[in-house]
């Protein structure tokens, strides 16, 4: 991993190894992906249509990442990748080229991005459901929302691997009950690409959405890939070069558009090639590294951290399926008498740290888990809450490929002094953060 022996310094002198335990929000960037973009970068053209030796490289590049994401996600022969710039991108285009009239099915405890844009949308209709608290509870919550619609285009919108607890769902499962029912199913895979192999055909999933900076891949790209009859049949994601095969002008004065029917339907504009290549080149390093020895590592890390929380009695860890539920290395938590901002500031001022505090873009979730935790706002760094509500935030430690023994142990010790010993420096609120007191 990039950035290994980068060294930080600490409130309370001297400077320590950065622990990156916040691969949930984005992953630090494997070095294979760095090395690949360097070698790349002097070649660097523009894409299609270019008659440049250059041009014609990078679109070859271009068109053969394609290729390769397609094969990392055992797509079908006849489905479609589509470069987007993230997961929230890529749902918000199938949501754009989801029929009129289609009922969308979501549970309440998805992540923003594929919980938020279908309310984009006037023609269709959303049904929001409630928090399972069992895998099984979710397929039969799936199938009793599915036996009561009307007929008509209906879509499920799942997430791989929640990003609050990091257990993961039974994909398989509901794929099944809402195919059993004439739906489609789409998969949030943000969270489980980087940490399990991710199976389109054998899991008879109709799409898939991914961002790359959770894949080890920075650069600001992302995958929707699946069924191409939705988005060859929507109008463009963007309208625009690219997206247009023939434009011709009307005797009116107007102008009349001959779209792709291909992937670039909804690619308009310069793509971003070199985030597309560092997906591709991300994808190639953990399948040839392999998902068996990746699962297993960070099972023992998993092991590892939860363990250490266990032996503190102020810590819960959050959870929706219970303590045995297979996870992906993410675990939100929260400590008895401290504001969970001031504990993951004093996490990375006083041991270099890096969590992750606040609701992570999944309120509703993160709400429902702490609805009976006591108010602890703490001295530092309570959110602001609306009036009447209570101030609720967590604490989320996220680690994968790459995480050395060294820091997952780092931090269960230090949530063990916090605990025991408080913070060893003063803190205020600046901006709705809790940061050291500096002056």
């Amino acid at each position: 991993m990039l950035g290994s022996d980068v060294l930080v310094p600490l409130v309370t002198g001297g400077e320590v190894t950065y622990a990156a335990l916040d691969y949930a929000a984005s992953a630090p960037a494997l070095r294979r992906v760095w090395d690949d973009i360097a070698a790349y970068a002097p070649y660097y053209g523009s894409v299609h249509r270019g008659a440049g030796y250059l041009s014609q490289l990078s679109t070859d590049l271009f068109e053969n990442s394609r290729k390769d994401v397609a094969a990392f996600l055992g797509c079908r022969e006849d489905d479609q990748v589509v470069f987007t710039r993230s997961t929230t991108d890529s749902l918000n285009l199938l949501a754009a080229v989801a029929p009129r009239g289609t009922e969308v099915f979501v549970f309440e405890t998805e992540h923003h991005a594929s919980l938020l844009p279908w309310e984009q949308r006037e023609d269709v209709t959303v049904r929001y459901l409630s928090a399972p608290r069992s895998p099984r509870q979710a397929v039969e919550t799936l199938e009793k929302a599915l036996a009561g619609r009307a007929g008509g285009p209906a879509l499920v919108c799942v997430t791989g691997a929640s990003n609050v607890t990091g257990e993961l769902w039974p994909v398989r499962e509901l794929a099944a009950a809402a195919h059993a029912h004439g739906a489609r199913i789409v998969l949030d895979a943000a969270q489980l690409a980087p940490h399990h192999p991710v199976d389109i055909a054998e899991a008879d999933i109709d799409w898939v959405a991914f961002s790359g900076h959770k894949l080890y891949a920075p650069f600001g790209a992302g995958v929707l890939a699946g069924r191409a009859d939705w988005l060859r049949e929507a109008r463009p994601y963007l309208a625009g070069g690219g997206a247009s095969r023939k434009v011709t002008r009307k005797e009116d004065g107007g102008v009349d558009v001959e779209w792709h029917t291909t992937a670039a339907r909804h690619e308009a504009g310069s793509p971003n090639v070199i985030g597309v290549y560092a997906i591709a080149s991300a994808c190639k390093a953990l399948t040839e590294a392999g998902f068996e020895g990746l699962v297993a590592r960070e099972r023992q890390l998993i092991e590892k951290v939860r363990a250490g929380l266990a032996e503190v009695p102020e810590v819960r860890v959050l959870s929706l399926f219970g303590d045995d539920a297979p996870r992906v290395g993410v675990l939100s938590f929260v400590v008895e008498g401290w504001n969970s901002s001031h504990f993951a500031a004093a996490l990375s001022a006083e041991y270099g740290i890096g969590v992750r505090d606040g609701l992570f873009c999944a309120h509703p979730l993160v709400r429902t888990l702490l609805d009976s935790e006591p108010d602890e706002p703490g001295e530092c760094g309570a959110p602001e809450a609306a009036p009447g509500e209570r101030s609720l935030n967590a604490i989320r430690v996220s680690f994968g490929a790459g995480t050395p023994d060294e820091h997952v142990e780092r931090f269960v010790g230090a949530v063990k002094e916090l605990v025991r010993d408080g913070a060893r420096w003063s803190y205020r609120t600046e901006d709705g953060r809790c940061v050291p007191d500096r002056g």
